[in-house]
């Protein structure tokens, strides 16, 4: 970089004097330049299908023209059946409505077998089981254990993502390193330069510092001026400054280049970089506070307490602040919004003070001390804050734990058919006659589900099943709906109204 100045700077060797934070070490220069430029339904059977209950008469219910009363019948000779959706027609009898072949019946499609959620309900050993088993209670106590785990760790990963949006810092020693190195003049016929210079050297590193990636020490500062004797080198070249740029690149250290052979006072101006900004507040409304330097959602915070400690707020208009003597000095009104507040406040920030440093350039070739150090204090990141972000993004244990979640769901489904199949057996053997009666009534009761047969067809085929009190009934509303129904036949053709 150059200065204000004309006088070229070198780069700066890769050898440091002081304890220097490693390569990498940019020049200051003078002014920066500006960078470069609708739900469905579920259909549940074919369409003007009627589904009657087994000898429930229909007479409880309105007749409808068009629709066949009284006890259900078999369809006519040669009349389409309805089947059962899903079930292939090849694999049905029209006539006496029974599969030919159950062994060759496809299986069913379940798709939403697949997307099934589990639950923490679908974890958990059936009462039955638990009684046959004692031992399985140190399953169930092992079940409440991962509840209240899961409560709790889910309840701290919330607390850990409200603190990640807050800044998280440590406050530590920044240790600055101020030396410079003197070169004579050398005389004519000799080597090197005629004219005596010093070289001014700034750099810095942070004090038992635990992270493993080392800061660059320009990371720290929003700028850094240098003044120098203003009568040695004019007022055109008594500034060297340096300022953050969007595409600045983070450097160890400075350095400065001047002729001269006699020593030099200067100052140096730091400008810490705040992160989030801080803002250095009236002196009025820093007393009023108690506040001097702090980010602006701390000085909001602040100025909200003072206002409800000496109970400013309005009581009857809540978004009106009722200012004091003080209040009334600094922001020159009597009564103000809420909504006024940070544009009065932005009128009463400032930049905070730089970090000033004076230091004098020694060119004098018997003082060896020419190294000169600077404790200051500086915000960085707490370390906390980076294993927090990496135990929120990090989905291995949750790949692990997933596994092994499935694993305990298929153990449970697996039990619970085996307890199934037990019951089976155990049914079997202590009365076989009444079992096999059961067994054989309720497969009956799912072929007539499967097959979509209304009725009991043993009972409908006796004589007495017709002798019952609801039969004379019904044969007359069946009637009447016969002739409602023909009567809006002849309607329709004649184009009259029949009365």
């Amino acid at each position: 970089m150059a200065g204000r100045g004309a006088f070229p700077l070198s780069p700066l060797p890769p050898a440091a004097a002081p304890p220097a934070p490693g390569p990498g070490t940019a020049l200051l220069r003078g002014p920066s330049p500006a960078p470069a430029a609708a739900p469905g339904y579920r259909a549940m059977g074919p369409a003007g299908a009627q589904y009657q209950r087994p000898g429930m008469p229909p007479g409880g219910r309105m007749p409808m023209a068009g629709l066949q009363v009284g006890p259900p019948g078999a369809p006519p000779y040669g009349a389409a059946t309805p089947l059962r959706p899903g079930l292939p027609q090849a694999m049905m009898d029209p006539f006496r409505k029974r599969l030919l072949t159950p062994q060759a019946q496809p299986p069913m499609a379940t798709p939403r077998r697949g997307v099934k959620r589990r639950k923490m309900a679908d974890k958990v050993l059936p009462q039955r089981i638990r009684e046959l088993v004692p031992e399985s209670q140190a399953y169930m106590d092992l079940l409440a254990f991962e509840r209240k785990l899961d409560q709790t760790i889910a309840r701290k990963r919330m607390e850990i993502q409200e603190a990640i949006k807050k800044p998280l810092t440590q406050k530590r020693k920044l240790r600055i390193y101020i030396s410079n190195t003197f070169t004579p003049a050398k005389e004519e016929g000799e080597g090197g330069e005629r004219v005596a210079s010093w070289e001014l050297r700034v750099e810095g590193k942070l004090l038992e510092d635990p992270s493993k990636q080392k800061r660059k020490f320009s990371s720290f500062f929003k700028s850094l001026v240098i003044e120098l004797d203003k009568e040695l080198y004019g007022p055109d070249n008594h500034l060297v400054e340096w300022h953050r740029m969007p595409t600045t690149q983070e450097t160890d250290g400075f350095q400065v280049k001047r002729p001269g052979d006699v020593n030099v006072k200067c100052t140096l101006l730091l400008m810490l970089d705040h992160q989030p900004p801080q803002y250095k507040l009236d002196p009025r409304l820093a007393r009023l506070l108690g506040v001097h330097t702090q980010t602006r959602a701390s000085i909001m915070q602040a100025l909200w307490l003072y206002i409800k400690h000496n109970k400013l707020q309005d009581s009857h208009e809540k978004e009106f602040i009722n200012c004091n003597r003080y209040f009334r000095q600094i922001f020159n009104c009597v009564r103000m919004r809420f909504s006024e507040i940070p544009m009065k406040l932005a009128g009463l920030l400032q930049h905070p003070d730089p970090i000033i440093i004076n230091h004098t350039i020694s060119v004098d070739p018997n003082d060896q001390k020419k190294t000169a150090c600077y404790d200051i204090d500086v915000e960085v990141d707490d370390p906390l804050k980076a294993q927090m972000s990496n135990f929120l993004a990090s989905t291995t244990n949750q790949q692990e734990i997933a596994s092994l979640d499935a694993k305990i769901h298929e153990t449970i489904e697996s039990i619970n058919q085996l307890k199934t199949q037990r019951d089976f057996m155990l049914s079997f053997s202590n009365n076989p006659q009444d079992f096999i009666q059961e067994w054989i009534k309720s497969q009956r009761r799912d072929l007539k589900i499967i097959t979509d047969v209304i009725g009991n067809p043993e009972e409908e085929r006796r004589a007495e099943f017709y002798q019952q009190p609801w039969a004379q009934e019904a044969v007359g509303r069946h009637i009447f709906a016969k002739v409602q129904q023909r009567r809006q036949e002849l309607e329709q053709v004649l184009g009259i109204r029949l009365t």
